[in-house]
């Protein structure tokens, strides 16, 4: 699955660390446990951070992608 970072604070334009724990929630009810997630769009790095330790444990694969990097794996918990 791929989330889009951007699309979490689209109302306010701006991502505020005081909304951090909604960006949180929004994340955890999109991610069934188990999933292959891709992190992605527009965001500040303190996001990005925050959100891949809130998907640790939950997430099977955590993958950020851009234009500039293209695929990076974050974390594997694949028993393959």
């Amino acid at each position: 699955m791929i989330i889009d970072l951007s699309k979490l604070y689209a109302s306010t334009k701006t991502a505020k660390l005081v909304n951090l724990p909604d960006y949180e929630s929004a994340v955890l009810k999109q991610v069934p446990p188990g999933s292959r997630v891709t992190l992605t769009g527009p965001a500040p790095v303190w996001l990005y951070l925050r959100l891949a330790h809130t998907l640790h444990g939950i997430a099977r694969t955590l993958h950020y992608e851009s234009p500039v990097t293209g695929s990076v794996l974050i974390f594997d918990h694949s028993p393959d």
